[in-house]
């Protein structure tokens, strides 16, 4: 199988020749280890050597033999080792399979490597001290966002169709934004962060992957939604199956548009103009659009990420390897000290404010059926823009910095809403930008029925960034 063949197909685009016979699976992944070979030598979006054999995958379900990365957040898949972007972390290996991985192999998922975050993954810039800075295939000077930011540079360049990531404030859909993909955050216990974690970041963070399609995200999620045994939550199930979603007739919806960020933060007018094109797109098909936006504390928006950040610490310092400090970046020290020192008080006060955001989302979205907003404030940032590293950051200071850049996307990690990110703008810059909507709870449904009407309206697949193995 030639390179740019191989990059030409999404997921199940692969997977179809797979299964007709047309290429064998150790055709396609030849052709994987050499586009990410390839890839990786422009962008920096692998922690290390590929594996020598791909981790084992079912030979059945909808993406079997389908090349696969793995994002270094933590241990997820047995016998693989991860840093979380850390000097600070040697020797950690994962003891067993999350279940979210269980349910990537059984789906025939074909993991080849893992791909970079920033340090302790609580940046929106993929440029760790340990692995330096992964670069973004629309622009090398450019940052690819994080925290899934190697996922995000590997699938755009065309070396995986699709990659594992997480979503702690913004961490698969701000990536999509600055890369030109899908990014899906589904709705809060839709996909199990089992078994090791009943509640990870307070109930704020996600996983799920990077696409570069609409479907491959529905097929996706189809297989590996739902709860596992002992979930502290359960998500609505769905009514049917998320692929008979796409071309579905969504009928008429209650639209509103907002481009105006709850922090206050200036939103640039070229990234603005993108979600209202997309809003009035939605507009001429029927819909009923309006200019509108949940009402939002935005400080009580700041003591849920800090609390959010305060577990984190207090993980790394109940875990059995404790990390060094002296080779920790100068955020990650202060996430060290604020969990040691967050006291009860706060967490209930945090929860407090967390419980006011999530009231005040949901009343809205009795009211709309879906919300159109920017992803991002500007275009993908230089790199060193946001400087994890600053020893003159607080805790707080970090996180209105990470609001500044990104300020539509962390609001509904709280609030537990499903959200999606589509390369639905391009700047004069060259750049992609993404439009993020949002439906109500447990309404993935909705967002697949939209999100494949814009992608046919508002096609996206033929833009390749000039980084690309397919060639541009």
């Amino acid at each position: 199988m030639e390179i740019h063949e191989y990059a030409h197909h999404d997921a199940l685009g692969l997977a179809e020749l797979i299964r007709s016979g047309a290429v064998s699976v150790k055709e396609v992944e030849l052709a994987a280890r050499e586009a990410l070979a390839e890839a990786d030598a422009a962008v920096n979006g692998l922690v290390g050597p590929l594996f020598d054999e791909p981790l084992w995958h079912a030979d059945g379900g909808p993406f079997a033999g389908v090349p696969f990365l793995l994002k270094d957040h933590g241990p997820v898949a047995a016998g693989v080792p991860f840093t979380i972007g850390s000097r600070a972390l040697k020797g950690a290996v994962a003891q067993r399979d999350t279940e979210l991985m269980t349910r990537f192999r059984m789906a025939g998922l074909s993991t080849l490597g893992v791909t970079t975050v920033p340090e302790m993954a609580i940046s929106f810039a993929t440029e760790s001290a340990r692995y330096g800075r992964t670069r973004n295939p629309w622009d090398l000077t450019r940052g690819v966002g994080g925290s899934s930011g190697g996922a995000a540079a590997l699938v755009a360049s065309g070396a995986v169709p699709m990659a594992h990531g997480g979503d702690g404030a913004g961490s698969l859909r701000v990536p999509a934004a600055c890369c030109g993909l899908v990014g899906l955050k589904p709705s809060r216990a839709r996909v199990s962060c089992g078994p090791d974690s009943g509640e990870p970041g307070l109930g704020m963070t996600y996983e799920f992957a990077l696409t570069r399609t609409v479907r491959d995200a529905a097929h996706l999620l189809d297989a590996v939604q739902g709860p596992a045994p002992g979930d502290k939550y359960v998500a609505p199930p769905p009514r049917g199956p998320y692929a008979d979603e796409i071309g579905r007739d969504p009928g008429t919806l209650r639209v509103a548009v907002t481009t105006t960020a709850w922090s206050g933060v200036p939103v640039d007018p070229e990234v603005a103009a993108a979600a209202v094109r997309t809003a009035r797109v939605l507009e001429s098909a029927g819909h009923h659009v309006t200019e509108a936006s949940p009402e939002v504390d935005s400080g009580a928006m700041t003591r849920s990420l800090v609390a959010g950040l305060a577990h984190i610490g207090s993980l790394y310092l109940v875990a059995p390897r404790q990390p060094d400090p002296a080779e920790m970046e100068a955020v990650s020290r202060l996430v060290l000290d604020l969990g040691r020192a967050y006291r009860l008080v706060e967490m209930t006060a945090a929860a407090d404010a967390m419980n006011h955001v999530t009231r005040s989302v949901g009343r809205f979205f009795t009211e709309y059926d879906l919300l159109v907003t920017p992803v991002l404030s500007r275009s993908p940032a230089p790199h060193g823009t946001l400087d994890y590293d600053n020893p003159e950051h607080t805790v707080t200071s970090w996180v209105e910095t990470l609001f500044a850049y990104a300020p539509f996307t962390a609001l509904f990690n709280v609030s537990g809403q499903p959200a999606v990110s589509l390369p639905l703008g391009h700047g004069a810059d060259g750049l992609p930008i993404g439009v993020q909507l949002v439906a109500p709870y447990g309404r993935e449904d909705l967002l697949f029925q939209v999100a494949a009407w814009l992608e046919r309206e508002m096609p996206w697949r033929d833009r390749r960034p000039p980084v690309h193995v397919g060639g541009h």
